[in-house]
């Protein structure tokens, strides 16, 4: 197992969030603080607004939104997974901006019982239709072990993919020209590093490490690569994604609160555990394995905008993501889930670590993209 601080440079923690070199490429100034700082403060915050120009903006678009849908059942489409990001989504659409949503869930087999609980407290609440895309559980099940049994660090991809190749896929099927996402600054200006999280969108990598390890092939679990997203569906189907918690105020704590007391939503301990296995895999098993807690980004995004203190950060990071008693559950759950054995599963774990590049890839393509948007101001987070 491999140990928390890297042993190729000497451990740097940041001054002024809590990322540290468990981000082996991580690059900090002279007085301490790390690049993401430095583009937060440079690049983000500049050109982030959540005033009034900010509603101006949102309700420009609404309006266009509106008048596109009119005629129609509905007016755009929203993927709903039980998080806090996306809930409030769907609650600003209906309740604030008047929008005629439909919610798309994709269910890879591994909701809690809190996400189902919120999807449906929502859904209830707001009067809303939902449509529930179910991914055949032979074929995920394979796709997951093969992520297994390769080592790498991306061990949610197989889950993550469905999400997102399942809803673009489906606007494009159905002719939603307009997507609603919870992507936004306030809780993810700090991005996690690609070699703790790599893009899920990167299709070939899938298919290579499907390869090297399924044993079945994958004949409807849903597939779309980055540039079908965004060349083909952007520019010849006219897909549009919207994210409106960058133009409004949006405090973590407070839309989870307005959530529970409006609809009886569920809080989750952490940011990702409305997935049973999000939470195993983020809170033991990168951890564990690869010396790597996604924690640190979600916890300095939450500095760098203000709703967390930097000592509550770390007094927080050195506490398990949640209870051992809890995670030894998991562990047995997904094992059972998965057809194998807590031996086996302990097996990948000890297993030899690797990495998005040990396998084919699309990275060289996905960085010329972003460094282009990056030139262009449509992408503003750190990503690498």
């Amino acid at each position: 197992m491999t140990n928390q601080i890297r042993a190729d440079r000497p451990y740097q923690i940041c001054n002024n969030c809590i990322m540290d070199t468990s981000d082996s490429k991580i690059v900090f100034d002279a007085s301490g603080r790390c690049e993401y700082c430095d583009n937060y403060y440079k690049n983000i915050l500049p050109n982030w607004h959540t005033d009034e120009r900010g509603e101006r903006e949102i309700m420009a678009m609404v309006e266009k939104i509106k008048a596109d849908g009119k005629g129609k059942d509905h007016d755009c489409l929203i993927g709903l997974s039980g998080g806090v990001d996306s809930s409030y989504v769907v609650y600003l659409a209906k309740e604030k901006f008047g929008l005629r949503p439909l919610l798309y869930h994709v269910d890879a087999g591994w909701n809690s019982q809190q996400a189902v609980n919120n999807i449906e407290k929502l859904v209830d609440g707001l009067e809303l239709d939902l449509f529930t895309e179910v991914i055949n559980w032979p074929e995920i099940r394979d796709l997951q072990l093969a992520y297994f049994k390769s080592g790498v660090a991306h061990l949610d991809t197989p889950q993550d993919h469905a999400f997102f190749a399942g809803l673009y896929n489906y606007a494009a099927r159905t002719g939603s020209k307009y997507i609603l996402t919870g992507a936004n600054y306030s809780t993810e200006c700090v991005r996690e590093p690609l070699e703790w999280h790599y893009h899920a969108s990167d299709l070939m990598n899938l298919r290579d490490i499907h390869k090297s390890y399924g044993t079945i092939p994958l004949k409807s679990y849903p597939t779309s690569d980055i540039f079908t997203f965004k060349l083909y569906y952007r520019y010849v189907k006219g897909i549009q994604v919207v994210k409106p918690l960058n133009h409004v105020p949006y405090i973590k704590e407070e839309a989870m609160d307005e959530l529970v007391e409006r609809f009886g939503w569920q809080k989750y301990a952490h940011k990702h555990h409305e997935s049973r296995f999000t939470r195993f895999y983020e809170g033991y098993w990168l951890p564990t394995k690869f010396g790597f807690d996604k924690r640190r980004a979600h916890f300095s995004s939450l500095i760098l905008t203000g709703q967390l203190s930097r000592e509550d950060a770390l007094h927080k990071i050195q506490q398990p993501a949640y209870p051992r008693d809890e995670m030894a559950q998991d562990m047995e759950y997904i094992a059972n889930k998965l057809g194998i054995t807590v031996a086996e599963l302990e097996v990948y774990r000890d297993g030899p670590n690797r990495s998005y590049r040990d396998f084919a890839n699309a990275m060289g393509l996905i960085d010329l993209g972003t460094r282009a948007m990056r030139a262009l101001g449509l992408q503003r987070s750190i990503i690498r």
